[in-house]
Parts: C-alpha cells; sequence; structure tokens
C-alpha cells in the first residue's frame, strides 16, 4: 500500500485513487453533494478552499486543498520510487 500526502498530514492510499479532479465543474459538484447526502465524503481541507475532489475505488470522495497538479506529481513520485 502506498500512502500519498494530500495536505496537513492527511493521507490517502494512492492504490485506491480512481480519479483526481478540479472542485469547479458541475458534474464534480453533483458527486460531492450525492456523496454528502450518503456519508461518503471526507473533508480534508482543514479549513482552506478545496483545491481537489479525489475519487476512490470505494466510492469515498475526499476534499484536498492541495492542487491537482500536486496531487499528480506526487502520485507519480511515488510511482518513481517503488521501479
Amino acid at each position: 500500500m502506498k500512502l500519498m500526502n494530500i495536505g496537513f498530514g492527511n493521507l490517502v492510499s494512492s492504490d485506491k485513487l480512481v480519479a483526481v479532479a478540479a472542485p469547479d465543474a458541475a458534474p464534480v459538484k453533483r458527486i460531492v453533494q450525492e456523496a454528502k447526502a450518503k456519508g461518503m465524503l471526507i473533508d480534508a481541507t482543514c479549513g482552506r478552499k478545496c483545491k481537489s475532489v479525489l475519487i476512490c475505488e470505494s466510492n469515498h470522495v475526499v476534499l484536498s486543498a492541495v492542487s491537482c497538479e500536486t496531487i499528480q506529481s506526487r502520485a507519480e513520485g511515488s510511482e518513481e520510487k517503488d521501479e
């Protein structure tokens, strides 16, 4: 299991991530609202502005204050360490 830092000491298993999206688009906002209604939303922003939405295999949705580009580079960095 590879853990990836998504900001403020919060970690997510990079193996279980399906997608990382910007929170601005209407479909992503709808996914966040549906996850909140189902109790599947995890807010890891620590009170900051949400800059990325992480969607996991288990249908959990994680909000992060770290940008999508930063999460991408961290995910790519963790893959390079394993090779």
